[in-house]
């Protein structure tokens, strides 16, 4: 067991990060785990990205099932014991959304989860993902792994996770039944890495291009560590990077022995 540090980032596209020269500093060897999610990558092989296979990462992949269009990736400096990207006829497989790998006893699970904000048939999807994962780590649990769970949950959990709570509580992103899934996630001891750290307010990881949030910091906290409490000892430090341009994310960062 040994300090890990582990850099989670939604990218909104790779391949848009790196042609504004935004994602070369995430490889100069300081993260143990990098985390990606929605790469909009289908095969890495032939994505027209530098970055399939960095200098000093072993690299896992789980494309979309469409071009431009979800995906996740885990960079690695010491390979895992195990890696897996199909859980089965579950939702978990679908739509290149779950890496998970395991270090000994902990899982750690890299995942892009669905966004419910484009009609109701998305919106139940979303909710039957969310049904299906809490499920499969707490199944996880049960059996006594340590679980450990990132990336873009794309719903802020509680009022002081976003900006504008008041305005946005019937949009998709901070329904009830969305921030009452969290709620079970808590319920089922996991905690929230980044409010053991940070209790105030204005900090967020998203922000909406179009109208320029990020310049007004009026934003979404809906990317995520969540740790098991029969790990959540081990966690030393969880912060954002919001400085961190090229995507409408900014990363979060957790340090953890494991």
């Amino acid at each position: 067991m040994r300090l890990r540090s582990i850099i989670s980032w939604n990218l909104n596209g790779i391949r848009a990060v790196e042609r504004k020269g935004e994602l070369a500093w995430i490889f100069s060897g300081a993260y143990d785990i990098i985390a990606l999610q929605e790469t909009k990558l289908q095969d890495p092989n032939n994505s027209g990205t530098s970055f399939s296979h960095p200098t000093g990462y072993h690299a896992h992949w789980s494309g979309g099932e469409r071009p431009g269009y979800s995906g996740v990736a885990v960079y690695t400096k010491e390979e895992p014991d195990s890696m897996r990207t199909h859980f089965g006829d579950s939702l978990l497989s679908k739509e290149g959304r779950v890496i998970e790998m395991t270090y000994g006893d902990v899982v750690f699970l890299n995942v892009y989860f669905p966004n419910g904000g484009s009609g109701d048939e998305r919106l139940q999807y979303k909710l039957a993902f969310y049904d299906q994962f809490i499920d499969y780590i707490t199944t996880l649990t049960k059996n006594g792994k340590k679980v450990i769970f990132c990336g873009d949950v794309n719903t802020a959990h509680k009022e002081i996770d976003l900006a504008r709570p008041k305005e946005n509580e019937k949009l998709s992103g901070f329904l009830p039944i969305e921030r009452a899934w969290i709620d079970r996630v808590v319920d089922a001891g996991f905690v929230d890495a980044f409010r053991m750290f940070h209790e105030e307010g204005d900090a967020y990881t998203y922000w909406d291009m179009k109208s320029r949030a990020r310049d007004r910091n009026v934003g979404w906290r809906i990317d995520y560590f969540f740790v098991h409490e029969t790990i959540v000892s081990r966690v030393i430090d969880c912060f954002h990077l919001p400085d961190v341009m090229g995507s409408d994310h900014c990363p979060v960062v957790l340090k953890i022995q494991m």
